[in-house]
């Protein structure tokens, strides 16, 4: 098979309507755009969101809040997730997404929560922790550099 030998199923395709060609053709004279107006005209509709001269919703609602283009996204992970690394391990941010633990990386670091208990003494590196995450870390004997 040779890609000039390439044919539609039968009855998988329709004959196009052929405007303006003649009144004959059942599609002439306006070419089933119906008589003048905007909408018969090339490149004649409307704007998005035009409500025909009636104030658009997107102008009707009030403007509310702002974006903080300073604002930073933390990469967290809870204690009770670092029982998953064998005792003794230094945990850094690159350690845990190997693991599987973090997807990413995040612009404002790496943090550690203090949801869940942990029964193994770590070395955390290169993260910040969190007040009750740090009682419980050295609970256990594990060090936060």
């Amino acid at each position: 098979m040779n890609l000039n030998e390439l044919k539609p199923n039968v009855g998988s395709t329709h004959r196009v309507k052929r405007l303006g060609r003649g009144d004959s053709s059942g599609h002439g004279g306006t070419s089933t755009k119906g008589h003048k107006g905007q909408k018969s005209r090339s490149g004649g509709y409307h704007k998005r969101g035009f409500e025909g001269g009636q104030m658009p919703l997107q102008r009707r609602i009030p403007k509310r809040g702002f974006t903080n283009i300073f604002k930073r996204e933390f990469a967290v992970v809870n204690v009770g997730q670092l029982n998953l690394l064998d005792k003794g391990t230094t945990v850094t941010p690159e350690l845990l997404i190997e693991k599987g633990l973090l997807k990413k990386m995040c612009d404002g670091g790496l943090k550690i929560l203090g949801g869940g208990t942990i029964d193994r003494s770590l070395t955390i590196t290169g993260a910040r922790v969190t007040e009750a995450a740090r009682k419980k870390i050295e609970a256990v004997g594990g060090t936060i550099a």
